[in-house]
C-alpha cells in the first residue's frame, strides 16, 4: 500500500484547494490562487466547506457510535482537524482506517501522519477503480465485519454518473450486512442554480478535480436500496446538527446534499 507518490505543484488540486479552505498548509501557490478566485465568486465557499467536513464528524461519530471499527474513507483528502481518523479513535482507539485519494499530496501526507501505525494504510487511487481498491483495502479491513465506507465531498468530482454508481454499486456489495454508507455532494437544492455557481464550477473546471453538482434524486440513488437514517438525504446542515449550533445561511444549506445509509 505504500507506492511512490509524484506531486505537480503547478497545477490546482481539489483537495489542496479544500485544505487552503481549511485554513491547512499544504497547497502550493496554483491552488491557492484558484482558492482566491473561487472566493471572489462565491464568499461563502469556506462555510460550505466546514459544514461538509461537519457532518463527516458527525457520520464517524454516529457509526463508532454503533460499534464500527472499520473505515473506508474513499475520497479522504488531506488531513485535518475533523477528519475520520482523529473523530473514530476518539471513540473506538483500535479502529482501522483505509484511505484513499486521487491526489498525491493527499496521500503523502496520510502517510506521514500515520507513520508505522499498523491500523492505518493510504491508497493513491482512483476511488471508482472498486476492485482495486478493495483488493488492496482487505488487506488492512476485514470485509466480513460491517465497514463504514465514507464517500464525503468527493463525488461531485466524479462526472461520469455512470461510473461512480457502478462503483458504489460494487462498494455496497462488497461490505457485510451492518455496514455503513455516508455520502454528500454539491448540489443546487431548489432552483436554478445561481450565477456564482456556474462561476465556481469553470474554476474547478481548470484544476485536477472537475466538479458538477448533481440533483437530489441522482444523490438518493448512490445509496440503492440501503435504508437511510433519519433524517434522510437533507442540507448537510440539517443531518443531525450539533445542538446549538449556529444556522450557517440559505446560501450554505443548499449547496450540500448528505445522507447516511445502513446495509440490512
Amino acid at each position: 500500500m505504500g507506492a511512490d507518490v509524484e506531486v505537480d505543484p503547478q497545477r490546482p488540486s481539489g483537495a489542496r484547494v479544500y485544505d487552503y479552505y481549511l485554513g491547512g498548509t499544504h497547497h502550493f501557490a496554483a491552488d491557492r490562487e484558484a482558492a482566491e478566485v473561487a472566493l471572489a465568486a462565491m464568499p461563502e465557499l469556506p462555510a460550505v466547506l466546514r459544514c461538509g467536513r461537519d457532518f463527516l464528524r458527525r457520520a464517524v461519530t454516529v457509526a463508532a457510535s454503533a460499534g464500527l471499527s472499520q473505515y473506508l474513507d474513499l475520497g479522504a483528502g488531506i488531513p485535518a482537524a475533523g477528519d475520520v481518523p482523529s473523530t473514530a479513535r476518539a471513540l473506538v482507539g483500535d479502529a482501522r482506517i483505509v484511505s484513499v485519494d486521487v491526489d498525491p499530496v493527499a496521500v503523502v501526507h496520510t502517510r506521514r501522519l500515520a507513520g508505522d501505525d499498523p491500523r492505518s494504510a493510504a491508497l493513491l487511487a482512483d476511488l471508482t477503480d472498486a476492485g482495486a481498491v478493495l483488493e488492496s483495502a482487505a488487506e488492512l479491513l476485514d470485509l466480513e465485519r460491517p465497514v463504514c465506507l465514507l464517500v464525503v465531498a468527493v463525488a461531485h468530482f466524479i462526472p461520469d454518473t455512470e461510473r461512480l454508481g457502478r462503483a458504489l454499486e460494487r462498494y455496497r456489495d462488497a461490505v457485510a450486512p451492518g455496514s455503513y454508507l455516508a455520502l454528500s455532494h454539491a448540489c443546487n437544492d431548489g432552483g436554478e442554480p445561481p450565477p456564482y455557481a456556474h462561476q465556481v464550477l469553470r474554476i474547478y473546471n481548470h484544476t485536477t478535480s472537475p466538479m458538477m453538482m448533481r440533483e437530489r434524486d441522482e444523490f438518493r440513488a448512490f445509496f440503492g436500496d440501503w435504508p437511510l437514517l433519519d433524517p434522510g438525504v437533507v442540507p448537510a446542515a440539517s443531518w443531525r446538527p450539533s445542538p446549538g449550533g449556529e444556522d450557517p445561511g440559505e446560501v450554505v444549506r443548499r449547496s450540500l446534499l448528505a445522507g447516511v445509509a445502513v446495509k440490512p
